[in-house]
């Protein structure tokens, strides 16, 4: 461990919307620094290196080249997510990738595989698992208070007009944002609903463009069968206007809990008074970001795991394809 810097390094790559959360997270993070950013827009490279003054890079290869560099955030469109791992963890560099990390499960392989195979660290950003009230509810369902679960399932109704859609090339495309509403703002729930109530063995979906002009879905629906037993149903859509919906349900023969957005909003259990404890204050945005890029410097430092690793990654990802090829097929998906 002597070899190691005294802080973890990061570079961001790709400096639009959601980048604001790593540099904020970086920022937080006493064992971390960040040493240079990345970004095809000239301009925007030289305007956050000057902001943070680091080094700015257009050129991705430069980057990874770097020997300051230790950790790579990759805040890119999600179809790039693949390759850039790939390039990272031959230049020897961690990474901590976006959601979804890729947008094929066979890219999702490749980049796991070729993490595990370098020796280097991958963690996928999921946020919300990073929240005291998730992570409550996870040991609530690990100690078995709800007994058997029964009937397990998400909702992510939210609004994007056309306009948000035609706001970047990307969006809404098949090639670069993998897909819409279960991709892009579902996945975050559908992956708190599998690590709470998972993992899913079979399901049945359907998924297209209802309302927007887009190649994408803007509404999807999934029934769930979980390896537990337990039944379950996913719904996600960007059309929900002024009715937002965030939401996850698990019934079990034990009790009820609901949790919305990131708060326990429900918590019966037959029998037995749970109290739900005082949390301190957390922002799925950019809290839980700022968690994981801690817990990704602190995996480097004490080589092991990240909280959230690529294989953890993969499994909402399996989900919303399968969905994808549900659809296509009209069929059951074993996943």
């Amino acid at each position: 461990m002597s070899d190691l810097p005294r802080k973890v390094r990061f570079a961001v790559v790709g400096c639009g919307g959601i980048s604001s959360s790593h540099f904020t997270g970086i920022e937080r993070t006493p064992e971390a620094e960040l040493a240079a950013v990345c970004d095809v827009d000239a301009g925007r490279a030289e305007q956050y290196g000057a902001k943070y003054g680091v080094k700015a890079y257009t050129d991705y290869g430069r980057l990874l080249a770097d020997p300051d560099v230790d950790v790579v955030c990759l805040c890119t469109p999600s179809g790039m997510h693949a390759g850039q791992t790939i390039q990272a963890a031959e230049a020897g560099k961690h990474v901590v990738c976006e959601k979804p990390m890729a947008i094929r499960l066979s890219d999702a392989e490749r980049m796991i595989e070729a993490c595990d195979v370098i020796g280097v660290k991958l963690a996928t950003i999921f946020p919300r698992r990073m929240s005291p009230a998730s992570r409550f509810v996870k040991k609530l369902l690990d100690d078995g208070k709800l007994g058997r679960l029964s009937l397990c399932s998400g909702y992510v109704k939210f609004y994007r007009d056309q306009a948000y859609y035609d706001s970047a090339g990307w969006r809404g495309t098949w090639a670069m944002d993998g897909g819409g509403a279960m991709m892009n703002q579902g996945i975050h729930t559908i992956d708190l609903l599998q690590w709470l109530a998972g993992p899913v063995d079979s399901l049945h979906g359907y998924a297209r463009n209802v309302l927007r002009d887009i190649e994408v879905e803007d509404t999807a629906v999934a029934s769930l069968q979980f390896k537990n037993g337990a039944l379950g149903s996913i719904e996600a859509t960007t059309t929900a206007y002024n009715q937002p919906d965030h939401r996850i349900v698990l019934h079990g023969d034990k009790g009820t809990i609901v949790l919305t957005g990131d708060e326990i909003t429900t918590l019966d259990v037959i029998g037995e008074q749970v109290d739900i404890p005082q949390f301190e204050p957390f922002t799925v945005i950019p809290d839980g970001h700022a968690a994981q890029i801690r817990d990704m410097a602190l995996a480097v430092l004490h080589d092991r795991e990240p909280v959230v690793t690529g294989h953890d990654g993969k499994h909402s990802l399996e989900i919303i394809l399968s969905t994808y090829e549900s659809y296509r097929s009209r069929r059951e998906i074993l996943l």
